[in-house]
């Protein structure tokens, strides 16, 4: 790792998680973290005090209010403002307090909701948005724009990262805010406990999507770190994805539900298809390792074993 001190924003969630133990893997001596009760990422003042007495030569912005397709359509308020205000705090005051290199880490549903598949980088702002996570999108457009912006304008090194939909060990569980993959994991868990004859699943099954695991992420954003600096975005995928009623039908079969599947279709389907082009990354060198179903098995034997802290 080039850089010395590095300040990792959002260790305690998924991707945030996932990055701490690949810095720890390398043996980095010098990553700081910091809990919310630490450090409110809402209060610029704070933050800027922070980054100023700190001097982290590297910050990785993994730090986000996030959740499921229904938490999205239901707290538009809440993913628009704490979002951009965590974001601008970190990016702002990164530059202030002289950090070298920012890593902000952005979503894929910063593209159109019709966009050509799999997703080229360019197809940012060429269309409109799914409309059920518009809000957080938004959020994560105007953190990219920033980081461009401050590379612009002033010389910065601040590069921005589009991980396809994540998974993995530290997943959220809670069936009000996960999303997909986590949330039909416990409902299979949970239908085999209680004898249940079906499992019902949202939409109609038909819409793609493309995963990755957390640790596969984390592995890329340290090489992106190390080896990308351009202010423009690049993606992080598998560049392969299946559908909802195939995600489930793997899930039946890892949590051993022998149950039937009942599609509700009278709820949303969300975007028909989601898959990232990863082209820019794999000329750069980088692939990911970690298959679907190897993954889905890992993060199901690490829910049974923190069923409590997952289900929060």
């Amino acid at each position: 790792m080039q850089f010395g001190i590095i300040f990792l924003a959002g260790h305690r969630g998924l991707a945030g998680g996932a990055v701490l133990r690949a810095l720890n893997r390398r043996g980095c001596p010098n990553v700081l973290t910091r809990t919310r009760e630490e450090l409110d990422l809402e209060d610029s003042a704070a933050v800027r005090h922070f980054l100023q007495k700190t001097k982290p030569e590297a910050v990785i912005i993994a730090a986000a209010k996030v959740g499921g397709i229904q938490a999205n359509n239901r707290y538009p308020v809440e993913f628009l403002l704490q979002n951009v205000l965590i974001q601008n705090n970190l990016i702002s005051g990164s530059y202030e307090a002289g950090v070298k290199k920012v890593l902000f880490l952005g979503s894929s549903c910063i593209y159109p909701k019709f966009a050509p598949q799999p997703i080229p980088e360019e197809s940012l702002l060429t269309g409109p948005l799914e409309p059920t996570n518009e809000a957080y999108a938004i959020a994560k457009i105007t953190g990219i724009k920033l980081c461009q912006a401050y590379a612009r304008e002033y010389g910065a090194n601040f590069i921005s990262v589009m991980p396809t939909n994540l998974y993995g060990p530290g997943d959220n569980f809670n069936l009000e805010s996960s999303h997909v993959l986590p949330a039909l994991l416990r409902k299979a868990h949970e239908a085999k406990l209680n004898g249940a004859s079906e499992l019902v699943v949202w939409g109609t099954g038909a819409p793609r999507r493309e995963f990755l695991h957390c640790d596969d992420l984390a592995e890329a954003l340290l090489f992106l770190l190390n080896h990308y600096d351009q202010p423009e975005i690049i993606n992080v995928g598998w560049e392969k994805d299946v559908s909802i009623r195939e995600l489930s039908e793997i899930i039946c079969e890892i949590t051993s539900f022998s149950g039937k599947l009942r599609f509700d279709q009278t709820k949303p389907d969300g975007t028909p298809q989601k898959m990232l082009s990863t082209a820019k990354l794999r000329k750069l060198g980088w692939e990911p390792k970690i298959g679907l179903r190897e993954g889905i098995r890992q993060t199901y034997q690490w829910f049974l074993e923190n069923r409590q802290v997952a289900s929060r």
